[in-house]
């Protein structure tokens, strides 16, 4: 053998390089959120999270054995409950048009679907606790709520703003007609509404609807709020106060009662969790920033417009018929199951003969299970499944609701805010989504060696 080959054999070998993996722990979160403004460009905004809960779902097999919220049980069962629905597709409620077919299969489907996704973001989120930290979870949402403003701030400046998104131009002008579908793959910074007595834009981007995007922001500030004002947040205390001050304009003038009662309500409860827990100086900075805000809004032209939206309920009729409906409906027909997908009346609520016009679109009842989450809850799955769901809401607050960290302040109000908003607004979707992920960060104290303690105090 030659010495070049002895030398060979005898020099040591190189140590071996654990590959790198290209995308690090939590990815499918830091996909979702901090691409966000692309997915809406793109007209991806609703598809992105099936897709990331499709890879959180993964990730989480691969992992073995999951760990689930205590209380969990009231939810498995809703799911399992919600799924009796399907056999009630070709039912006739009482008072509604006769049908069934594709079309309710697709409804029941994707709400289904979204069900489904939130359930995994939870689980994804409780289970990741060693791989993905609790600030940078948090961190990530608050990061929504700048995102959430500043597109409503730009549809103030700019409401007429939109575009065609690349999935709009390749899917087939037939399905892009509708106006459900166009809606969803169509960015626009605002909708138009009149009920003022004059045409006022409503921020929507970076979500479909303008109810949509107050849900959305509501959920998203109590986590803006603890990830930028808390200890160790650095830069972002000073900019964050820039943040809250634009997001007064575009709150303001998405004219949404429900959010503005969703952030007095947020503030109250925070105020007296931060009593409670002693915390003195919290609680000060939270009412001179209430006291100062107030004083500044009430003396700009904004209080104008919001005393005048006040004044003109516009929905309040629409909004308490439908409810009227859906429990009366669902009380004579199917109490325990309810139907499955939402109906179509006959009529209006005046008049069996009542409908849309030209003059008045205001005059057709909106579809029953529309209006607010807890009317869909009630018709597509009856008052055993609106229990159930409610239920695991309440024992998850009720779990974290005497909890001294700030998170648990932050996720309460979170859940807090969210059954408000149930009454209010169509909340399946991202708003569950975002609801979810709250509950998943409450199961990671149940965890003996992971702190959620970590973020900002």
């Amino acid at each position: 053998m030659s010495s070049a080959t002895d030398a060979a054999l005898l020099r040591p070998l190189a140590p071996t390089r654990t590959p790198r993996r290209l995308l690090g722990p939590g990815w499918p979160l830091s996909v979702l959120f901090i691409g966000f403004p692309l997915w809406w460009a793109l007209g991806l905004a609703q598809v992105i999270f099936f897709a990331m809960a499709l890879a959180m779902a993964v990730i989480l097999r691969r992992q073995g054995s999951l760990l689930v919220p205590r209380g969990f049980t009231p939810w498995l069962l809703f799911l399992v409950w919600m799924c009796a629905g399907a056999l009630l597709f070709h039912a006739t409620a009482p008072g509604t048009v006769p049908g069934g077919g594709i079309g309710r299969l697709a409804n029941f489907s994707v709400w289904a679907l979204w069900y489904v996704t939130a359930t995994v973001a939870m689980l994804y989120v409780a289970n990741t606790a060693r791989e993905v930290p609790t600030q940078r979870v948090v961190r990530l949402l608050a990061y929504m709520f700048v995102v959430t403003t500043t597109f409503g701030v730009l549809a103030v400046i700019a409401p007429t703003l939109e575009f065609e998104s690349p999935v709009e131009a390749v899917l087939p002008q037939s399905l892009v007609s509708t106006n459900f579908v166009r809606t969803l793959v169509h960015p626009s910074l605002s909708s138009s509404s009149d009920f003022l007595g004059y045409v006022q834009p409503r921020p929507t981007a970076p979500f479909p609807y303008s109810n949509a995007w107050g849900n959305n922001l509501a959920l998203y500030l109590p986590f803006f709020v603890l990830a930028w004002f808390g200890r160790g947040a650095g830069w972002r205390r000073p900019v964050g106060v820039v943040v809250l001050a634009a997001a007064i304009f575009p709150i303001t003038f998405s004219l949404n009662r429900g959010l503005w009662l969703s952030l007095a309500l947020a503030a109250v409860y925070a105020a007296v969790r931060l009593a409670v827990n002693g915390r003195g100086r919290a609680l000060q900075a939270l009412t001179a920033a209430v006291v100062v805000g107030g004083i500044a809004f009430v003396s700009s032209p904004l209080y104008d417009t919001l005393q005048l939206r006040v004044e003109t309920p516009h929905s309040n009729d629409r909004r308490a018929g439908t409810a009227q409906t859906v429990i009366a409906t669902t009380a004579a027909g199917s109490p325990l199951v309810g139907y499955g997908t939402t109906r179509t009346m006959q009529g209006s609520f005046s008049s069996l003969a009542g409908g849309e016009t030209e003059s008045c679109h205001q005059c057709a009842a909106p579809p029953l299970g529309t209006q607010g989450f807890m009317w869909r809850l009630v018709l597509t799955t009856g008052f055993v499944g609106t229990l159930l769901c409610l239920s695991f809401f309440v024992v998850q607050f009720l779990r974290r609701a005497r909890g001294p960290d700030p998170l648990d302040v932050t996720t309460c109000t979170v859940l807090l805010v969210a059954v408000l908003c149930f009454f209010v607004y169509d909340s399946l979707g991202s708003a569950m989504f975002t609801v979810m992920i709250a509950v998943g960060l409450m199961a990671r104290a149940d965890l003996p060696d992971v702190s959620h303690r970590e973020v900002a105090t």
